[in-house]
């Protein structure tokens, strides 16, 4: 593979950087990108995609470097990693144009698909009765909005999200030769669920500064597991008012609602961790995209929580009708965006896990 067959010049910049790290090797120890790439000799377009997505951005390799700038090879992995990860998310989206549309401006259209989401689902009950949008309705949130017409939106929104998701995620494992890899799926879900790549080495990230630290993974397990609490709180839910025809509202000692307070709280503190920690992390370790889908996804995550509490603290009161239009909104905002961003990288980035579990089980050299 010539440099310059590659398509774009963030291809050929990570292209030439692995050609240095491949004959340095310093870095082998701190994460799976360099065993990864010394298993290479060359790097095609599917090879540097699943090598950014690999890496979780940690910092250390920068770090510890010895030709990272000011030197004249310019060494700088996380950077360059970076600008290929979040153009991945464009080249693997599907339909293809929405992934140009959110990468240029994810934060705007997801914070506006949400307000447009909001006011469509307030306006309708408004025009329908007036007093159901503004009454009190003791926490039944089901006569604002009929659970038939809430079950029916999001599941086409949500078969649209997962629809789009498994092909973008087709098109990635395609990319980089998944092949066989998929037999590696425990080691990468245990990969996955312990972050065990975000200890740079073992001291933890150096992002934000050259002290290594663990704060990053801290807030990311906060999110993660936020987010399974949110989905357990739905599916229990789902199968209290289908299986038993138990239905809503809960009370705060039921499960839906204990699931739903401390995924919630995870829901606050990590992205609020996740987004100080990026306001904090070396600008020279980043791909300056400011509004990207990055930052918009952790931004709906917290407003999913923040608006999630509203609906449960305003339940018995005449707010409940507006605070739950837009949690609902706000949802499936989030679910829009869900296959242009970083929620669709978190299935790319598993992937590649499983794709480098492969690798280093079989030892086998990769042209």
């Amino acid at each position: 593979m010539s440099v310059t067959s590659l398509a774009t010049d963030n291809l050929r910049e990570a292209e030439r950087l692995m050609r240095i790290c491949n004959a340095c090797r310093y870095c082998e120890g701190l994460c799976a990108v360099f065993p990864a790439m010394e298993m290479r000799r060359l790097f095609g377009e599917g090879d540097l995609n699943y090598l950014a997505n690999l890496c979780h951005q940690c910092g250390a390799c920068y770090t510890d470097c010895q030709y990272s700038p000011p030197h004249e090879f310019a060494v700088n992995i996380p950077a360059a990693l970076a600008r290929v990860r979040h153009d991945s998310y464009d080249d693997y989206a599907w339909p293809r144009p929405f992934g140009a549309l959110f990468e240029r401006n994810g934060l705007a259209v997801t914070v506006i698909a949400a307000l447009s989401v909001a006011a469509f689902v307030a306006g309708v009950v408004w025009w329908r009765d007036p007093a159901v949008l503004f009454g009190r309705h003791a926490g039944d949130f089901y006569k604002i909005m009929p659970h038939a017409a809430m079950a029916w939106l999001f599941s086409l929104v949500a078969l649209y999200a997962v629809v789009a998701m498994a092909l973008s995620v087709r098109h990635f494992w395609r990319d980089i030769r998944g092949n066989e890899a998929a037999r590696s799926w425990p080691q990468a879900v245990h990969d996955a669920v312990t972050l065990r790549y975000l200890g740079g080495g073992g001291g933890g990230c150096t992002s934000e500064s050259e002290t290594p630290s663990a704060r990053r993974r801290i807030f990311h397990h906060f999110t993660f597991y936020g987010f399974l609490l949110c989905f357990a709180a739905t599916s229990v839910g789902t199968i209290y008012h289908y299986l038993f025809n138990w239905r809503a509202p809960y009370g705060v000692v039921s499960l839906p609602v204990i699931f739903g307070i401390l995924g919630g709280i995870g829901l606050i503190v990590g992205p609020i961790g996740l987004m100080v920690l990026r306001r904090q992390r070396d600008p020279m370790l980043t791909d300056r995209r400011p509004l990207g889908m990055d930052l918009a996804f952790l931004v709906m995550l917290l407003l999913t929580s923040v608006t999630g509490f509203g609906v449960l603290i305003l339940r018995d009161t005449p707010a409940l009708g507006p605070t739950l239009a837009l949690h609902l909104g706000v949802v499936l905002g989030l679910f829009l965006s869900l296959p242009y961003g970083k929620f669709v990288h978190g299935l790319y980035r598993f992937a590649a896990l499983m794709k480098y579990a492969a690798e280093r089980r079989s030892g086998a050299f990769i042209d």
